[in-house]
Order: structure tokens, then C-alpha cells, then sequence
């Protein structure tokens, strides 16, 4: 598999099935860290800071980061942590896109 930090997320306005449990599978070997949800349907990490201040520059890094990849996760924020939830929503499920933007998410928190 291609390393997903040098794909862009293409747009995707449905017409295509969510990947099925073994493709997911596949992809999160590459994304460390993160949870595949019972259902496959997203999936999520949470990350820590050492105060709301930190966890909201994170924050509004990732939104600048789904801006230029055209793709947008669902985040929770509060003191000292970020919750990133990913999934394709015009398809109700997973896609590459949510495991590009994955890949790129954990960049900036390095």
C-alpha cells in the first residue's frame, strides 16, 4: 500500500460503497493509534495536552489541515485534550480519505 502521507483526500459525494471490514483492516495497520469503531464505520484517536490552550492550537491546526484536504473530522475539545472522529459522511462509513487525513493529523502532533 502506498504511504497515505503522499495521497491528497479526493472529494467524495457518494456513489461508492464504504470499505468492508478487511479493507479497514488493512489501513489500520497504518494508522497507529487509532480505534476502528465496532461498527466500522469511523475511526478515532484522542490526543493530550498540557492545557486547553495547547489542545485548541492543535485543534485549529487539524481544521486548517481538513480545509486543504477538502476533508472534515468531527473533533471534541476540552481542557488539555482533542477528540478526532473520522468517517465519510456522504457514504456512511469509511474511505481512504479518512485514513489520508489520519496519517497527516498525527503529522502535527509530533
Amino acid at each position: 500500500m502506498e504511504n497515505l502521507l503522499l495521497k491528497k483526500c479526493i472529494p467524495c459525494e457518494g456513489g461508492i460503497a464504504p470499505m468492508n471490514p478487511d479493507q479497514a483492516r488493512v489501513y489500520m495497520a497504518q494508522a497507529l493509534g487509532w480505534l476502528l469503531s465496532s461498527d466500522i464505520q469511523n475511526i478515532s484517536k484522542h490526543y493530550q495536552f498540557k492545557n486547553f490552550k495547547e489542545a485548541m492550537v492543535f485543534a485549529n491546526k487539524v481544521g486548517d489541515l481538513a480545509e486543504s484536504e477538502g476533508h472534515h473530522p468531527d473533533m471534541t475539545v476540552s481542557w488539555g485534550k482533542v477528540g478526532i472522529y473520522l468517517t465519510t459522511h456522504a457514504i456512511k462509513g469509511l474511505s481512504e480519505n479518512d485514513f489520508i487525513l489520519a496519517a497527516k493529523i498525527d503529522l502535527l502532533a509530533l
